[in-house]
């Protein structure tokens, strides 16, 4: 996003996540590089981070029926095997 930024490859930035570490480079987007930056909120408790809430340019929540359908199966092979994704995801 920041590199992106500094070259002028977008207008509007999207980030999906909820990880308030990202507060500080979503600030330097929006602040000095002037473009709009946006959160999808894809968590459980409905409640994107406060930090982010309060400094993004908008935040969107994204339907757990539409999070759920974006899944990759519970299993999957490549050229090396089968392997899965934890139970409890």
């Amino acid at each position: 996003m920041l590199v992106d930024g500094f070259r002028n490859d977008y207008e509007c930035a999207v980030v999906v996540s909820n990880d308030s570490d990202l507060l500080r480079p979503i600030q330097i987007v929006i602040h000095d590089l002037g473009k709009k930056v946006g959160v999808l909120a894809a968590t459980q408790n409905k409640h994107p981070s406060r930090s982010l809430t309060a400094n993004a340019t908008f935040i969107k929540h994204v339907r757990p029926s539409v999070l759920a359908a974006s899944q990759f199966p519970p299993t999957l092979t490549d050229k090396r095997g089968t392997f899965g994704k934890p139970n409890d995801w």
